[in-house]
């Protein structure tokens, strides 16, 4: 027996979102349009099957149920076809409005009346504390900050056990949770320049020179590159559960720790803007007074 066959392995499947097979392995809203197709075309065929020939209504039969297996089996831009199609004819069928800009002399649209602008952006958010429990939904939630861990370097003892863990953790949450692992730009120039800032301030030339040579390093990988950072959060109900959840994880070897309120309107500022670099530092919570102005 080798040491791969007492590696524990948890299977999770990647489906769990799909619908049901009901029978000859289609779901049951492809059975529908498919057999509800079949079951409209042979009313109209008892019904009218008189008035043409039998030729004419095998080959109208059999573009019906071709039309049907393509609706049922088809997908575009991830949708099934019909969803698809069903999107597109309610688009089409509403009122589209104009927003308010410069006309263009080869534009050949008229704007009449005093058009609707565009709506903001309403957060399920509706309060943050200081404290950073954020209500949503009705009920107060608390973001975790969480490590990660490298289970492929332990033993299997500790895989094992390392699994079990996170499942006790799983079992124990007395309602919603939420695990959101994202990656967002990094932004290196910081860096580069608290390492520039403190080089004259080293004890010997060779080591002042390393560090100007290791921020003028940083700034390269920033303007060349894109460097990401993965940021991983924990959602989680209450500030009871908040606190088990960080006592289970940090059991599990990870490092966690529940956010306050200004780290928490960074994440969400972050979160509905994540193709900008985040602004360094925390955000003030709405309804604190700011005192402070920045320089930068």
């Amino acid at each position: 027996m080798t040491i791969e066959d007492n590696v524990p392995r948890a299977v999770v499947p990647a489906n769990v979102n799909e619908p049901d097979r009901i029978a000859f392995g289609l779901t049951f809203r492809q059975l529908g349009i498919i057999g509800g197709t079949g079951l409209v075309g042979l009313g109209v065929y008892r019904t009218f099957g008189q008035l043409l020939p039998q030729v004419a209504w095998i080959v109208t039969g059999t573009v019906m149920f071709a039309v049907a297996v393509v609706m049922a089996l088809g997908r575009r831009d991830g949708l099934p076809l019909d969803v698809w199609l069903r999107h597109g004819l309610t688009l089409s069928r509403r009122p589209h409005t104009l927003a308010p800009g410069r006309a263009r002399a080869s534009s050949v649209a008229v704007v009449t009346g005093q058009p609707s602008l565009p709506a903001q952006l309403r957060s399920p958010v509706t309060a943050l504390g200081p404290t950073g429990v954020l209500t949503s939904e009705g009920s107060g939630k608390v973001l975790i900050a969480c490590g990660t861990t490298n289970i492929h370097l332990r033993t299997s003892g500790e895989q094992g056990a390392l699994l079990e863990g996170f499942g006790r953790f799983l079992n124990s949450l007395t309602g919603p949770a939420q695990i959101v692992v994202a990656a967002q730009r990094h932004d290196l120039t910081v860096y580069a320049q608290a390492t520039a800032d403190h080089a004259p301030r080293l004890a010997h030339p060779a080591l002042q020179a390393a560090a100007a040579d290791y921020a003028e390093f940083l700034l390269d990988l920033d303007s060349q590159r894109d460097p990401l950072r993965r940021q991983v959060l924990a959602v989680v109900t209450g500030e009871f559960g908040a606190d088990a959840a960080v006592r289970a994880l940090s059991g599990l070897g990870v490092e966690a720790a529940a956010l306050d309120g200004p780290a928490v309107a960074s994440a969400l500022a972050g979160a509905v803007d994540p193709f900008s670099p985040p602004v360094p530092g925390p955000r003030a919570v709405p309804g604190t007074p700011i005192t402070l102005r920045s320089t930068s």
